[in-house]
């Protein structure tokens, strides 16, 4: 039987944080999935002038201290990457992997993803295009399989399905020493579309096309189109209320994920806002 917490947090940024320890401090159960850093848009800002009280913090200062919170408060981050979240009515039920996890309320602060899908990218969602290598890299045995990543997991799941598939494509969508084993193949370039009649057949670059069975994009966040079937939005992003409701109850939404302007502080805002209206939706369950 699987645990079922209170709150649900995605996103580990200001919003997350933010939501998480309103959450806690009002004695709710709480779960956030998102990174051990916390947040690299953070990380690695030079320069932060306008958080209340903390003129001219740097980016690793400012995670560090958020950081020191979380550690006070008794929050630990799950770097499980949640793939779905299902409505069950009076609660919720957030897979990762092949584990799935419950909770009465949750919490989308995944921050905005600025880089459009590839074209053909939600056609084949699917049907060749998947964002979970490591789910679904048996489909695909003795085939053929591109990984597109954006973060050091992607290598490590090109890896994984490097031993299930035939041939294994990886096309790195930032800098750094990839440590791919021999198997898995680098190519460089923006991939442009994904084509195919049904499902996916190639991955289509400027100057060159490759054959494949399968593209796995894998980015820090999922789409929110099959993170939460369901889920109202607007353009990319999430449509919510004064209260960061959205149009599923028990659901909300808190940061640069729900609109302009996207700022650090306005984030923690409305994680604290979103935590609040979490927790009396929570307690009005537990009294009915």
């Amino acid at each position: 039987m699987n645990a079922r917490y209170d709150v649900a947090i995605i996103g580990s940024g200001p919003a997350g944080i933010s939501a998480a320890i309103n959450a806690k401090v009002r004695n709710k159960s709480v779960v956030v999935f998102g990174d051990k850093d916390l947040s690299s848009k953070i990380a690695k800002a030079p320069e932060i002038k306008n958080y209340l009280g903390l003129p001219k913090v740097t980016g690793k200062q400012l995670k560090d201290s958020f950081n020191r919170h979380i550690e006070e408060m008794g929050i630990e981050i799950n770097t499980s990457k949640i793939n779905t979240v299902y409505a069950m009515g009076d609660y919720f039920a957030l897979k990762a992997d092949e584990q799935f996890y419950e909770a009465t309320a949750v919490i989308v602060a995944t921050g905005v993803e600025m880089a459009k899908p590839l074209m053909g990218e939600t056609e084949f969602l699917g049907n060749g295009v998947g964002y979970c290598a490591t789910c679904d890299a048996h489909l695909y045995k003795g085939k053929t399989a591109v990984v597109v990543g954006y973060n050091e997991e992607s290598v490590e799941e090109a890896n994984y399905i490097s031993e299930i598939v035939d041939k294994i494509y990886f096309v790195p969508m930032y800098e750094d020493d990839h440590k791919l084993n021999s198997r898995v193949a680098v190519i460089k370039g923006m991939p442009m579309a994904i084509q195919g009649d049904g499902k996916v057949e190639r991955l289509v670059f400027k100057d060159q096309e490759i054959e494949t069975d399968a593209v796995f994009i894998l980015k820090d966040s999922v789409g929110l189109e099959q993170l939460v079937p369901g889920l109202e939005m607007d353009e990319m992003h999430i449509k919510v209320n004064r209260n960061l409701e959205t149009n599923l109850e028990g659901l909300f939404a808190a940061g640069d994920i729900t609109g302009k302007p996207y700022q650090y502080l306005k984030s923690a805002g409305e994680g604290q806002v979103a935590a609040l209206n979490a927790v009396s939706y929570v307690d009005k369950l537990k009294k009915n």
